[in-house]
């Protein structure tokens, strides 16, 4: 395949689309399509991908649902529901039919279920609070299917929280936990067989736990910890890390890598924010190199194309756009391609 479409909300109050030409090394804006506020997450239906997902990250926040074409052509919106919480910084759409939307402003969230089609919610789902701790406050961030649960990082709690559906779809409790170091701000997460990949965004950290079976009291011991700050930052650099990918392997890409992305809040580095490569060997977790992408605040990132050779990504500051990178040297480093900078910042991606 040449040409690929790539969706990206932000915090605006539409969805963009792009073309990128992996021949010709372009990126082309395509079209805005109008959207509730602040579509600063989307995420496809995982069987059927003309159906998308966007958060409405906002004091009220909702999520809202589309259809869209092959060539990344949005509806309008066709039903709405409110996460019944504060800023929804993130949405995924799980195996079950329903959609799962964490309020990192009020500590809670919901998984909503649809109704017989997958564009419609059914606005019975109950609320899932998470627990405060004294003096504190919960921001749970993302969630990840992992089995028949769900997997929800609390920056606030440093916890990775279980959750296991309670007798009905959108009726979800807290299971048990997995415990995170201390001050560290667990942000986002992957799983990759029984091993929990954690991005820390206060301490800018990666690590790696194995994951306990649910029904006992086994500890999730550190198997590696280590930073992913790159080297010679400017003085007054603040780095608060953001997106944690882990591409399948293939043919092309044997070895598989981790990606995650730095995002410097202080001092602006001329080289723009840089995304670390690890590789996870014989229980030690590997820094390959740091590659610096010329973004201001770079929060969210995917991989794309055949074999997920491509990554897109932008920042959510500065006027860099949106760039694609390929993957290189089997994916230990990344090079760009293609940069459209028609609109300055974006802060998530899904490839059609």
């Amino acid at each position: 395949m040449v040409n690929f479409t790539i969706l990206a909300g932000g915090y605006d109050v539409f969805i963009a689309s792009y073309l990128f030409d992996s021949v010709a090394s372009t990126l082309s804006l395509t079209g805005q399509y109008p959207s509730g506020s602040n579509p600063s997450w989307i995420t496809l239906h995982p069987t059927n991908k003309s159906i998308l997902y966007a958060t409405n990250e906002n004091t009220e926040g909702a999520v809202q649902s589309f259809t869209v074409t092959s060539n990344g052509v949005l509806s309008t919106t066709v039903d709405t529901v409110p996460t019944d919480g504060d800023s929804p910084a993130f949405a995924v759409a799980l195996s079950t039919g329903q959609v799962a939307a964490m309020n990192y402003g009020s500590g809670n969230g919901r998984i909503i279920p649809t109704t017989s089609t997958p564009l419609d919610f059914d606005n019975t789902a109950s609320v899932i609070s998470f627990p405060t701790p004294s003096g504190g406050v919960s921001h749970p961030h993302m969630a990840l299917e992992y089995g028949s649960e769900v997997l929800v990082p609390d920056l606030g709690r440093d916890q990775i929280w279980r959750l296991r559906e309670n007798g009905s779809a959108g009726n979800w409790k807290i299971a048990g936990s997995i415990a995170q170091p201390a001050g560290s701000g667990p942000r986002h997460i992957a799983v990759e067989g029984d091993l929990l990949f954690t991005l820390h965004e206060l301490s800018s950290t990666l690590t790696v736990q194995k994951i306990p079976l649910l029904d006992t009291t086994e500890t999730a011991a550190l198997l590696a910890n280590v930073s992913i700050i790159p080297p010679d930052p400017p003085v007054n650099a603040s780095f608060a890390a953001a997106e944690l990918l882990i591409p399948k392997t293939s043919i092309k890409f044997p070895v598989q890598y981790i990606y995650a992305s730095n995002r410097n809040v202080g001092e602006i580095d001329e080289r723009g924010d840089a995304i670390a490569i690890f590789q996870y060997v014989a229980g030690k977790l590997e820094l390959i190199t740091h590659v610096y992408t010329g973004l201001d605040q770079v929060r969210g990132m995917e991989f794309g194309g055949e074999d997920s050779e491509y990554l897109v990504a932008s920042g959510v500051a500065g006027t860099a756009g949106v760039a694609v990178f390929r993957r290189v040297s089997e994916g230990r480093s990344l090079e760009e391609v293609a940069r459209n900078t028609d609109i300055p910042t974006r802060s998530t991606f899904v490839w059609l």
